[in-house]
């Protein structure tokens, strides 16, 4: 199974206006594998919204689509549902397609690969001064959670790591709250309102807030408490759902009110999930979830770093 970076990259193109361009490819191929159509429509979704998260305007899309043997029907069939799904999604947000290629016949023997549709979607910023970085800064600072976490569990990271599974039906996509996300990200970029924004996908929200640790060193104390009694979910899904439609920002202090008020306005659920953390006298940057679990940030950096190393029997260097 592929999945590709989260992080959408920035490039200024006019040195005197600040004009630029931010770009995302994103691909799950087992939620693919699970349904098609609906893994093309979530491809397209987490692209969209990894431009989005950098305040830039996701404009234009390009893919890549990449499947075994069309000669094998079930392979045939498997395109042909790609197809639709990325088409109607594309009309659904309103972005169209400028290009792309198919790749056929990537299979060992008889045996295809999953279904990979790896969506790039290209974003518009009038300013890369103003862009969101995806991890924060500074300490003191309240973390929000845009969206609403479900039980979505299949085809998930947690699923495949924990488990060894595959099975069921990957997470539901709301392209019109996806758009309505998009829009409440440009907005709050233009009024400079959060200082970070980090969409929520594969890894779930765990993933998400080890990434914003890890970015800066800025630890993190977060509590699950209001995720788990408004919608309804235990700590393990709260933490690893991978349900569709959720960032995690940062805003700082002064700003917390009007983004309050912004996301209010535009009817899209938020809630304060925790705050920015800097480490006391002697103590490490560290992610803590009350009640869950504290890890420290060099940890994270470590097991992060160590996974390719760790595979060809290697050692990860110590930082300088």
């Amino acid at each position: 199974a592929l999945s590709f970076p989260d992080d959408a990259g920035m490039i200024r193109v006019d040195e005197e206006s600040g004009l630029g361009f931010a770009i995302a490819t994103d691909c799950n191929s087992r939620f693919c594998q699970l349904d098609p159509y609906e893994g093309a429509k979530l491809a397209l979704a987490e692209a969209y919204r990894n431009v989005a998260v950098t305040g830039a305007v996701p404009t234009a899309v390009t893919d890549c689509l990449n499947f075994g043997s069309p000669e094998n029907p079930e392979v045939m069939w498997q395109f042909s549902q790609t197809v639709d799904g990325l088409s109607d999604a594309c009309l659904e947000l309103g972005v169209p397609v400028t290009g792309g290629n198919v790749s056929f016949y990537n299979q060992t023997g008889d045996a295809p690969i999953f279904p990979t549709p790896v969506v790039g979607v290209l974003g518009i910023i009038d300013d890369v001064a103003r862009r969101i970085p995806s991890g924060w800064q500074d300490a003191g600072e309240n973390i929000y959670l845009l969206g609403v976490t479900a039980t979505e569990l299949s085809g998930s990271q947690w699923a495949g790591t924990i488990h060894g599974h595959l099975g069921g039906r990957p997470p539901k996509v709301d392209l019109a709250a996806e758009k309505r996300l998009a829009d409440l990200l440009h907005a709050a970029s233009l009024q400079s309102l959060v200082s970070s924004a980090h969409d929520v996908s594969g890894g779930g929200l765990a993933q998400t807030l080890a990434e914003g640790v890890m970015r800066f060193g800025v630890g993190a104390r977060v509590w699950l408490s209001e995720i788990m009694e408004r919608d309804g979910v235990d700590a393990a899904t709260a933490l690893f759902s991978e349900s569709t439609g959720r960032v995690v920002v940062t805003v700082p202090r002064e700003d917390d009110v009007k983004f309050r008020g912004l996301c209010d306005g535009r009817g899209y659920p938020v809630m304060r999930i925790g705050v920015t953390d800097a480490p006391g006298d002697g103590d490490a940057p560290a992610l803590e979830i009350q009640d869950v679990f504290t890890v420290s940030a060099t940890e994270l950096r470590q097991r992060s770093q160590a996974t390719l190393p760790a595979a060809f029997g290697a050692t990860v260097a110590e930082p300088v």
